[in-house]
């Protein structure tokens, strides 16, 4: 198992940890606060974990967690959802925008109405919060993992496996998302320092596990020599995954996969994902709550927080330690 955290922020996190056991409802004068929490969609096992971790945060300060979203992630589903919970007047919300561009605008409404915004997995903008720069800097903090990283350790273990050599290639959700994009740019980069590895062009998906399938069917036919493939978020990975089943490939053609919901934990088991970057999304969740309660309760809260990975592999997905870090559905 390789966990990484956010080592800057680390003392950060361990701080606000810490929030919850020194902060009581009763320094919030009698008042019962509600935390609004909108993911990137309600289905997908990463936001049900990270509403899990919410609910936990709340339960310990004493909150209300209001959990409302899209079923898919898509920035125009979740712009009515955010309007009508910003409706609500929430004390706090908690977001994990669907594009850093096109929710700007939604999310100021927040800030405008008096809401604090607190942005986690995706951020809006450059993600860089609160330092008088652009016009996306006004949410309070930013609660994620660090998907460059993330994308940088993918990289290295989809490379070991594959022995340093062979033509890769990233699937992708649709340019515009923050995480998808980070994770793309830190396994590209990281990949540079394995010159017998080509990486072809990225295939955009749109989050559709078939036509991430079709693409690497048709990539495969391309490529014969196909090696690798890293799926840039679970229903990348999915579908690279079914295409290469479907293709007779599994084995030969190895599978980086971010995020571990059960569907990859069974393609690690059975051998078509070979590699698994688990967030903590239950983490993510936690922080957003105990973070927006710090600044409700006035106290300072760091611009940004990071949170950790587990890398999974065949070997290792049933071992406790790790399995702990496995999605709830």
């Amino acid at each position: 198992m390789e966990r990484r955290l956010f080592m800057s922020l680390l003392g950060a996190s361990a701080a606000l940890a810490g929030t919850a056991a020194a902060v009581t409802p009763a320094k919030a004068q009698g008042k019962s606060f509600r935390i609004a929490l909108v993911p990137g969609l309600t289905t997908d096992a990463f936001y049900i974990t990270m509403r899990r971790g919410a609910e936990a945060a709340c339960k310990a300060v004493g909150c209300e967690l209001v959990f409302q979203g899209a079923p898919e992630f898509n920035a125009v589903l979740q712009v009515p959802v955010l309007d009508a919970v910003i409706a609500r007047k929430p004390d706090a919300l908690l977001v994990a925008p669907t594009d850093k561009t096109q929710l700007i605008e939604p999310l100021r409404k927040a800030a405008d109405a008096g809401v604090p915004v607190f942005t986690v997995d995706t951020f809006i903008g450059t993600g860089v919060y609160q330092a008088g720069e652009g016009n996306a800097d006004f949410p309070l903090s930013y609660i994620a993992s660090d998907n460059i990283l993330g994308g940088r350790i993918a990289a290295r273990a989809l490379a070991r496996s594959i022995g340093g050599k062979g033509k890769v290639y990233v699937s992708n959700v649709k340019p515009g998302i923050s995480t998808t994009d980070q994770r793309e740019e830190g396994f590209k980069d990281e990949i540079k320092a394995h010159s017998g590895i080509e990486v072809l062009e990225t295939q955009f998906n749109d989050d559709d596990a078939n036509k991430a399938a079709s693409q690497l069917q048709a990539v495969l036919a391309r490529n014969p020599d196909l090696a690798g493939v890293f799926g840039a978020n679970l229903f990348s990975a999915l579908g690279a995954a079914n295409g290469v089943k479907q293709a007779g490939k599994a084995g030969a053609v190895k599978v980086a996969a971010f995020d571990a919901p059960q569907s990859i934990v069974e393609d690690l088991k059975n051998g078509t994902v070979d590699i698994a970057i688990a967030q903590h999304p239950a983490e993510i969740g936690w922080f957003g709550v105990i973070s927006a309660f710090a600044h409700l309760t006035e106290q300072s809260v760091p611009t940004a927080i990071g949170t950790g990975f587990t890398v999974m592999d065949k070997a290792n997905v049933d071992d406790p330690k790790v399995a702990k870090f496995l999605y709830t559905g």
